[in-house]
């Protein structure tokens, strides 16, 4: 991989990463708690809430998968191991790259 393509895969991971930096705060409100005054919030509309906030956690919990695997990709990127397989260590296809930044198997590896 030439300098050019690590600069524009370190952008684009740079990018990304901020991206989804900016649906974190966006979701914040959604993984609040959810109050237990009865009065206010019936019990399905409690219960609706209950489970926005869960899939408002699960959600953030992707992101945070998704954010630790591409801060790894710079640390590759930063020790020249980016763009190989991690199990044959033969290059990965460019648009594999383009499509998925973090991605660390070429498509026979991941395939099996």
């Amino acid at each position: 991989m030439n300098t050019s393509e690590k600069q524009r895969f370190s952008k684009l991971i740079h990018d990304m990463l901020a991206r989804l930096d900016e649906e974190k705060a966006r979701g914040q409100e959604g993984q609040s708690v959810v109050t237990l005054d009865q009065q206010s919030v019936g019990r399905l509309s409690r219960q609706d809430a209950l489970l926005s906030q869960s899939m408002a956690k699960a959600t953030q919990a992707r992101r945070d998968v998704q954010a630790m695997r591409l801060t790894q990709a710079l640390a590759r990127l930063e020790t020249d191991e980016y763009g190989y397989c991690e199990d044959c260590g033969e290059e990965i296809a460019l648009k594999r790259l383009e499509f998925d930044p973090a991605v660390t198997r070429c498509i026979s590896c991941a395939n099996g």
